[in-house]
């Protein structure tokens, strides 16, 4: 656990770290106009890569994929720390989103492997407060690393813990049974990651672009084209990377959907409130991410509190329920923010955010893991992995449209003589003392509103976890698998009598590792 809760702290940490770093990089590669490649292109990588990596570990065995995707991260981060120019650079961190999309899918199956089904939820929780301290803390190490040494130790950092957690993992990590050979679906594989790769520069670049450009327009018609296609293929695929029964499981769709929704709400809120403490409180980096403890405390409480509670799997949807109206509550205290919002308050509304974002990530995952057979657990897990990264770059982008958006509706008529650009917040500080209340109170309505627009979707999430039926532990069918849903049976195989198991007892126990059906 120790080695993989280290690979997922790595991977997570490289997709928020470049953020504050970016200027220096553009500085000192000469390409400002293209810098947002940068953490485009990790994202866009590890998203497109995600299903193929989960299919490839349910066929070929987990921990030897997963040791070569953490040799691949590794060696893309050396390369981007030696980068030259902005295409070496761009070209590395797509190698890099390669080699961490694996690390975060096979991580979450490898869990599955190991750990019984009633104790998936505690150990999920786990990474889940990983992700909401990186989002936190990937942004003050770039900028200490790019003020105290230089921003090529943002990549290079990872070298080290990524070779502890190597090597503990080669040593550590139970050697997975592998399901019969069949031929890797190239096909379904690439319209997969097309869609993916739509999705991604859609969201990533629809406000640089124009929503209504011919590029964005011809994105979005190319991405439902590709997505209709899939169909068809994966129905005629020996193997296909999506399985049929996940599309028609109501617990798979649901819970993605609720992925998607949270991690959208979720980002909007790590991304851009430190930007507000920053912006509207007038503190550094530094003591915005100082300023955020209470929802990393909040985060790591709800976690830790709902990993155990999802030991009794029937209580997996009350924990649900309860994450996403404590999400639901934070967003609208949050929507009441202005520039004169006191500190203690705004620690108050932090933790209740941080509350309900804890809960949600750990049940959807352990939900999915639980209502699949042992031999889908990485095209499971990789389902829920994509659909959360499609909804956290969603909630960025939609967020900061609305967000500057607004901004700019209210500053339009402010000076522009000294520097001042309505549609860019950062430069708030050129204007007069005078105009510069104005801009700020400004923005913190823009922010405030931005988090009431969001606020629906965690509704909509809402609305989706009541007509969800989280399947049993330990081999028990739901009572959506015994209408005939066929995404919603428990693994149970026919197990070896020789091993001191017996007919109908689940796959996976803890301390068993291995799966002991047919293999």
């Amino acid at each position: 656990m120790s080695a993989l809760i280290l690979a997922v702290l790595l991977a997570a940490l490289d997709q928020t770290i470049v953020s504050t770093a970016l200027p220096r990089m553009a500085e000192d590669l000469d390409g400002f106009d293209d810098i947002a490649w940068v953490s485009a292109a990790y994202l866009l990588a590890s998203t497109a890569v995600t299903p193929l990596w989960g299919k490839l570990g349910d066929m070929f065995g987990r921990k030897r994929l997963y040791l070569a995707s953490t040799s691949v991260f590794l060696i893309a981060s050396v390369a981007c720390g030696l980068a030259q120019n902005l295409p070496e650079l761009i070209g590395a961190r797509v190698l890099q989103g390669v080699g961490g999309g694996g690390m975060i899918v096979l991580t979450f199956a490898l869990v599955g492997d190991i750990v019984a089904p009633s104790e998936r939820g505690r150990y999920q929780g786990m990474f889940g407060s990983v992700y909401g301290v990186a989002s936190i803390v990937g942004p003050l190490l770039g900028g200490v690393f790019t003020d105290q040494l230089s921003w090529r130790w943002a990549f290079l950092v990872n070298l080290p813990v990524g070779i502890v957690a190597l090597t503990i993992a080669a040593r550590a990590l139970p050697a997975a049974a592998r399901s019969a050979r069949a031929r890797i679906d190239y096909l379904g594989a690439t319209v997969l990651a097309a869609i993916a790769t739509g999705l991604v520069l859609i969201t990533s670049f629809g406000e640089r672009w124009g929503w209504g450009s011919p590029a964005i327009v011809g994105l979005i018609a190319a991405t439902v084209a590709l997505a209709l296609l899939l169909v068809p293929v994966e129905r005629r695929a020996a193997a296909p990377v999506l399985p049929p029964a996940m599309p028609a499981s109501r617990t798979v769709v649901f819970s993605s959907l609720i992925g998607f929704f949270a991690n959208a709400a979720m980002f909007a809120v790590l991304v851009y409130l430190p930007t507000y403490l920053q912006i509207v409180h007038g503190v550094s980096a530094t003591l915005s991410g100082i300023h955020m403890l209470p929802l990393v405390a909040g985060l790591v409480i709800s976690q830790s509190l709902a990993g155990r509670w999802a030991a009794h799997v029937d209580r997996l949807r009350a924990i649900l329920l309860a994450g996403l109206l404590a999400n639901l509550a934070g967003l609208l205290l949050l929507g009441t923010i202005g520039a004169a919002t006191d500190t203690l308050i705004l620690s108050v509304y932090f933790l209740i955010t941080g509350l309900g974002i804890g809960m949600v990530p750990m049940v959807v995952l352990t939900t999915v893991q639980n209502s699949v057979p042992a031999t889908d657990l990485g095209a499971a897990s990789a389902v829920v992995t994509f659909a959360r990264s499609i909804g956290a770059a969603f909630g960025v982008a939609v967020f900061g449209t609305l967000v500057n958006t607004g901004f700019a509706d209210r500053t339009h008529r402010l000076p522009t003589a000294g520097g001042f650009d309505a549609a860019r917040p950062d430069t708030i500080g050129r204007l007069p003392a005078a105009l510069r209340d104005t801009a700020l109170d400004a923005f913190a309505h823009a922010t405030a509103t931005g988090y009431l627009w969001i606020a629906p979707t965690l509704a909509v999430g809402v609305l989706l976890a009541l007509f969800l039926k989280p399947a049993r532990k330990t081999g028990e069918p739901t009572a959506s698998a015994d209408r005939g849903d066929p995404g919603d049976l428990l693994a149970t195989q026919s197990l070896d009598p020789a091993r001191g198991t017996r007919p109908g007892q689940p796959a996976l126990m803890r301390g068993q590792l291995r799966p002991t059906g047919p293999e």
